[in-house]
């Protein structure tokens, strides 16, 4: 499994979890294709996210202008938070390969705005993130 579809799956997972308060395992199983396993990288997308919600959830709503996490789509919520602690947590890969993953991604499942949306979002958490390192 390339990263793009782990990404993909991991982004469809944690909906399912956001969504019908689905365990961890249920909603990988769910995601995946038949014979298909899921990567250490989607598992790490999918369990890190989680993990790190509490230092995650505070960055995306100051992030929103005008918005509040609560009030955004689920999938656009699931992109956002998958996408800021890859961004954050897992340090061999470019912040821009992500940022671009992300928004490809809301273009592709989200709604008519998500692409807007979460660029938005995913810019200003990306200032967070590199005010952090510099520190």
């Amino acid at each position: 499994m390339n990263r793009r579809l782990a990404r993909l799956r991991a982004a469809q997972a944690l909906y399912q979890i956001d969504l019908a308060e689905s365990s961890v395992d249920e909603a990988i199983e769910s995601v995946l294709e038949e014979g298909e396993e899921p990567s250490p990288f989607m598992n790490e997308l999918i369990r890190g996210t989680l993990e790190h919600l509490p230092e995650i959830d505070p960055v995306i709503s100051s992030s929103l202008q005008g918005w509040s996490l609560e009030r955004m789509g689920l999938v656009d919520r699931a992109i956002v938070r998958m996408s800021f602690y890859e961004m954050k947590y897992i340090q061999d890969v470019p912040l821009s390969v992500t940022f671009n993953e992300g928004i490809e991604l809301a273009k592709a499942f989200g709604g008519e705005e998500s692409g807007r949306f979460i660029n938005g979002v995913l810019s200003k958490a990306m200032e967070t993130i590199q005010e952090d390192v510099q520190k």
